[in-house]
């Protein structure tokens, strides 16, 4: 069993940073996609950024240019630098592992909060 606890949400203000963790518990996949998504509620939950086991990254339009993915494969920890932060970037924040073998399993953290204002 994989387990994801993410961590690092808060309040900030317009323009101020946050960094997300997700710490992966168990054993990571071989080849593996870890997203960052993120909810508003009432809204579907919507991909903004990731990062493969190989390390290649990709960002939504949203995010690209403001908000970073990188990770700690000794740690086995993926976190999420985001800057200049916006109001509409309020919502909470989830990652998700996805194996890119068979069977093709994913797994969700919980969540974590973040709100922008001022």
């Amino acid at each position: 069993q994989v387990q994801l606890v993410e961590s690092g949400g808060g309040l900030a203000q317009p323009g101020e940073s946050l960094r997300l963790s997700c710490v992966v518990g168990g054993n990571l996949f071989r080849t593996y996609h870890l997203g960052w998504h993120r909810q508003i509620p009432g809204q579907q939950r919507d991909l903004i950024a990731g990062i493969t086991s190989s390390g290649s990254t990709n960002y939504g339009r949203s995010v690209k240019g403001r908000f970073i993915v990188s990770k700690d494969n000794a740690a086995n920890t993926f976190y999420l630098q985001m800057n200049n932060l916006k109001t509409e970037d309020t919502a909470t924040y989830f990652c998700k592992i996805s194996n890119l073998d068979p069977p093709h399993d994913h797994y969700w953290g919980r969540g974590t909060q973040v709100a922008v204002s001022s």
